[in-house]
């Protein structure tokens, strides 16, 4: 009997590729296909971590889990975020690598076996899939496109080497080591995880590149938009001045000067075009600037505490509510300093930054940080 109990006793995956999903239902079948193929020959694992897609992906990925013990499904309720997946996708595994590609398929997963053997018998620590380094190629993407990933290359030199050809790379192979390391460091924002590790890791990661050729994806609908952008900028603040101050305050903040502009904007068309007296465009402009950065931190710097329906109502009431008290806060600090002569520029700066942290901390705590019933 023990010897039965022994023999049905397997070790664990030496590689566990991690697959982060949102939607990706007519994909799953097609990648574990793929992934069969190339790797028939190794000891691996494929873990989806799945944000609660709609479209039910979780459940195709359960369904052909019951038949291939490689594949296993991990599902998020209420989280969002590629590189918060792949995070907890590497963390839920055993396997001494762990690699990560997306499930569209536009990855070149037969690149899977060289990266590992690269690991192996290199002296690297990470092999990154590069769209950059020669041989490789972006595949059909319009100027826009190329053009945006370009800038977003030089921007991650702010935190990356500048030997690393393709830090937007979403393809890559990592021993665990570079995981345990860098892990408590980490960002976790957006959707670039390969620029947070190569940021978060000290000392700097030895690493290699392997070309590919980006594909079409398989099916499906691209999740690039306006906000993976922002999430990108925020994770570069994050790893600047993140050791200082918040990134979600600082998100804070750059939504409250666009704030202002659309404070005098409105203003403006009160006063010149509607003709009418200062207190009534201040007010109006007052409240059209509070339901704005409101509305834009909602979707952006709260986007992972989201509310919506009435609890987007109870929400709004009390930023205004707490936003009006920050407005008063201002006011005193600003007049006291002014009082004491120190010039009406220091008078001002210190108001604003008392009245930018008491609405950053209060609503905060208020606005997106009560339970929800």
């Amino acid at each position: 009997m023990a010897e039965q109990v022994r023999a049905a006793v397997r070790p664990g995956a030496e590689l566990c590729i991690i697959v982060p999903t949102f939607n990706e239902r007519d994909n799953v079948a097609e990648l574990i296909g793929r992934l069969k193929s190339c790797l028939e020959n190794f000891s691996w694992e494929v873990m989806f971590v799945d944000d609660d897609s709609p479209d039910g992906t979780a459940d195709v990925v359960r369904e052909l889990a019951a038949a291939d013990s490689r594949i296993r499904c991990l599902k998020r309720i209420g989280r969002r975020g590629l590189s918060s997946a792949c995070v907890e996708g590497m963390l839920a595994t055993t396997a001494p690598y762990l690699a990560v590609i997306d499930a569209d398929l536009q990855h070149d997963e037969k690149l899977l076996p060289q990266m590992l053997d690269t690991l192996k018998q290199g002296d690297v620590e990470i092999v990154v899939g590069s769209r950059y380094a020669p041989g490789g190629d972006i595949g059909d993407w319009n100027a826009s496109r190329a053009r945006m990933s370009r800038l977003a290359v030089r921007l991650s030199r702010l935190v990356v080497p500048r030997e690393l050809t393709d830090p937007m790379s979403g393809f890559f192979m990592m021993r665990r080591s570079v995981l345990d390391a860098s892990v408590r460091k980490l960002s976790a924002i957006g959707f670039k995880i390969l620029a947070d590790l190569f940021a978060s890791h000290r000392p700097p990661l030895r690493f290699s590149e392997l070309a590919y050729t980006f594909r079409a994806r398989h099916a499906g609908e691209s999740k690039l938009d306006s906000v993976s952008v922002w999430d990108y900028v925020m994770l570069l603040l994050d790893k600047m001045v993140g050791r200082w101050i918040p990134v979600r305050f600082l998100g804070f903040s750059i939504v409250g000067a666009a704030g202002v502009a659309v404070h005098f904007a409105v203003l403006t068309l009160i006063l010149q075009g509607l003709h009418r007296s200062f207190t009534t465009g201040q007010a109006v402009a007052t409240f059209c600037a509070m339901t704005f950065n409101y509305t834009v931190n909602n979707v952006l710097t709260y986007r992972d505490m989201r509310l919506r329906g009435v609890h987007w109502l109870r929400g709004w009431a009390s930023f205004v509510l707490a936003c009006s008290i920050g407005g008063f806060a201002n006011l005193g600090v600003a007049s006291t300093i002014y009082g004491l002569g120190r010039g009406w520029v220091s008078a001002a700066i210190a108001g604003i930054l008392v009245g930018a942290v008491w609405n950053y901390a209060v609503t905060m705590m208020t606005t997106w940080g009560r339970p929800r019933k």
